[in-house]
């Protein structure tokens, strides 16, 4: 079924917009932290994770700590957030009050192996699948295998481009070319006047393209975002 897919779509965001902050947040006691598991069988309450039983499997000098060498390498890159008294060893409590911080480090791309691994449809995880790579496939223009600086900029444009004809189709309701002040609804309304760079009361086709390819951060960009939504590429 679709659900899964449809529910991941947005999940897959917070991938990349909330777990790559999280990772650097510091901890949190309360609601925000894991709650312990049961045991079905005992009905006893089993630790999120168990710094006594992690610390005895890497152990190997038998210290009762971990160093750097000891903790396995894909724990590593957070080796100092984790050693909070910064002696080069982690300890029982450090390891439980830091173990966040033991997740490998995320990156935008993972949304794929999410989508992949975590949907419970098959034939719907691979039509979105077939979206990303046919979307893939036509921002490498050479056809090369690889994406470039130039390939990205140039696919980027493209659908800027698509996005600012919908805002047009939409809301030049007088086919001027042109969006007057009484035209513009939702966020282009409201960030009128920083879209009109040359101050004419009118927003045209450039200035709105202008300011969609602005860096993030930008009113204008946030305005055609918050209005329009992501155009997905055409299949």
């Amino acid at each position: 079924m679709r659900r899964t897919v449809a529910f991941l779509l947005p999940a897959l965001v917070l991938l990349v917009a909330g777990v790559l902050a999280a990772e650097d947040r510091k901890d949190k006691r309360g609601e925000d932290a894991p709650r312990p598991k049961e045991d079905t069988r005992t009905g006893k309450r089993v630790p999120f994770f168990d710094a006594a039983e992690f610390i005895k499997e890497y152990d190997r000098n038998k210290d009762g700590y971990l160093s750097k060498d000891e903790l396995p390498g894909q724990f590593r890159h957070n080796f100092d957030k984790l050693d909070a008294n910064k002696d080069g060893k982690l300890s029982q409590e450090e390891l439980q009050k830091g173990f966040t911080h033991l997740q490998p480090p995320r990156r935008p791309s993972d949304f794929v192996f999410v989508l992949v691994e975590m949907s419970d449809c098959d034939e719907c995880c691979a039509e979105e699948l077939q979206v990303v790579y046919e979307f893939l496939r036509k921002l490498d223009k050479n056809g090369n295998g690889k994406i470039d600086a130039d390939e990205l900029k140039a696919g980027r444009g493209d659908l800027v481009q698509k996005r600012v004809d919908s805002i047009f189709a939409e809301l030049d309701t007088n086919k001027d070319g042109k969006l007057s002040r009484d035209e513009a609804r939702g966020q282009v309304k409201a960030h009128f006047n920083d879209l009109d760079t040359d101050r004419d009361g009118f927003i045209s086709r450039e200035e709105l393209m202008k300011a969609a390819l602005e860096k993030p951060g930008a009113a204008g960009k946030g305005a055609i975002r918050k209005t329009s939504g992501a155009t997905a590429p055409e299949k």
